[in-house]
């Protein structure tokens, strides 16, 4: 009997389990939206724009009400990351996030109208990403270390994403590390930045593979080093800051997905579910690796977790660097 008692007894217990489980799962999923639903990336083109255009058919299908991306670029990503902190918590605003308006610009701005920890809710970190140093074919160097010696003789300019991006602060760590002044050139967006380096307007700059891969395989854009702990695989002959001399030099991008400070738990659940679904989705997984992005879809509280680590992590680079908005 008392075996009988104990298999019963477990067998309850997998049961209310299950019926939890089961509940839960059934309460993200009650959720839906009443309306069209805007999808804010906070900085003009560039792979946070591809990221959000993949996931946006996809999660409008299954939410059944339109998903309209829309850019909102300016000040580093404050201005489109305030307008969702100030958006109503109703699931009908959602923020393509990265490391400048959620993890930098904290410590780079003297201050910001919205608090990336209280005012935004995380639903998924989406990728990860390290970065190339890129420059233009004109420029005569090969490796970092050529680079570091022409910035000692020669007056050279960089571009960056925007004000606080990882584009930006990463190329502020090679100047403080190896004691060279390089002008900064921010740019709204991936888009112009790109252009202008192709063009020659600019010298150099940081950018996740994405933005550049196509400029290099023809030729319009030279890489020399890539800030990730090891060579990528597409080209493998790319060799790592960290191989060029600088140990510990590892910079990495990211993009995610918030919604208002504030959201209902069902509300982020629901969205928990569907775009980590369509990020792992063979064909939006494919897009996405091709551009060298390492797919996380991971849940809120690692996302919120991530957030919490990153904040002090670029605030000490910033702080290194005297790096500051201007």
């Amino acid at each position: 009997m008392k075996f009988l008692f104990t298999r019963r007894a477990a067998l309850s217990l997998i049961a209310g389990a299950a019926a939890l489980l089961s509940n839960q799962m059934a309460a993200a999923e009650a959720w839906a939206p009443t309306k069209a639903v805007r999808i804010i990336v906070p900085i003009v083109g560039g792979t946070n724009d591809v990221v959000a255009r993949l996931v946006q058919p996809k999660l409008q299908q299954a939410l059944g009400q339109p998903v309209i991306v829309e850019n909102r670029g300016g000040a580093g990503g404050n201005i489109g990351a305030n307008e969702v902190a100030k958006a109503a918590p109703d699931g009908h605003a959602l923020l393509v996030g990265f490391n400048g308006p959620i993890a930098i610009n904290t410590t780079l701005f003297s201050k910001l109208p919205y608090d990336p920890v209280k005012d935004l809710t995380p639903i998924t970190l989406a990728v990860t990403s390290p970065q190339f140093l890129a420059v233009h074919p004109s420029v005569p160097v090969n490796n970092v270390k050529e680079f570091v010696a022409l910035a000692k003789t020669k007056k050279l300019a960089y571009a960056s994403v925007s004000m606080g991006s990882a584009s930006h602060l990463t190329m502020e760590m090679l100047k403080s590390a190896a004691g060279v002044d390089i002008t900064h050139v921010p740019y709204k967006g991936s888009g112009p930045a790109v252009v202008d380096l192709v063009g020659g307007q600019v010298d150099a700059a940081f950018l996740v593979p994405g933005n550049i891969s196509g400029f290099v395989k023809d030729g319009k854009v030279k890489v020399i080093a890539s800030t990730g702990a090891k060579r990528f695989p597409s080209m493998p002959d790319v060799p790592t800051m960290i191989e060029q001399g600088y140990p510990d030099f590892v910079a990495v991008s990211w993009i995610g997905f918030l919604a208002p400070g504030g959201t209902p738990k069902p509300i982020i659940d629901r969205y928990n579910t569907e775009i980590t679904k369509i990020l792992r989705s063979p064909e939006v997984r494919e897009q996405l690796e091709k551009m060298e992005f390492e797919v996380v879809a991971g849940s809120p509280d690692q996302f919120a977790g991530w957030i919490k680590t990153e904040i002090p992590r670029w605030g000490k680079v910033i702080k290194a660097t005297g790096a500051k908005a201007d």
